[in-house]
């Protein structure tokens, strides 16, 4: 795959995230799954579970019902997003 195609495929991706997710101050819910979290902090998912696993990242998540849980509160801290 060529640098351009690999270019257009994250554009694509990143407008699909966009439409999908409500902007981070317009979210109400206390928590969000782990897909959310990842697409407002600008990580890859696997990079916020290595940070639950390992337990070093700059937030942590809480659990519920064996699923990652990260909190809204938190992440709009971290990015210093007031609300």
């Amino acid at each position: 795959m060529t640098q351009t195609a690999t270019h257009h495929c994250s554009e694509a991706r990143e407008a699909l995230a966009a439409a999908k997710f409500p902007p981070l101050e317009l979210e109400n819910r206390p928590t969000v799954p782990t897909d959310q979290a990842a697409h407002y902090l600008h990580r890859q998912q696997q990079t916020l579970r290595g940070w639950a696993c390992l337990e070093n990242g700059p937030i942590r998540p809480i659990r519920v019902n064996g699923r990652l849980a990260w909190k809204t509160d938190e992440i709009r801290r971290l990015l210093g997003v007031a609300q």
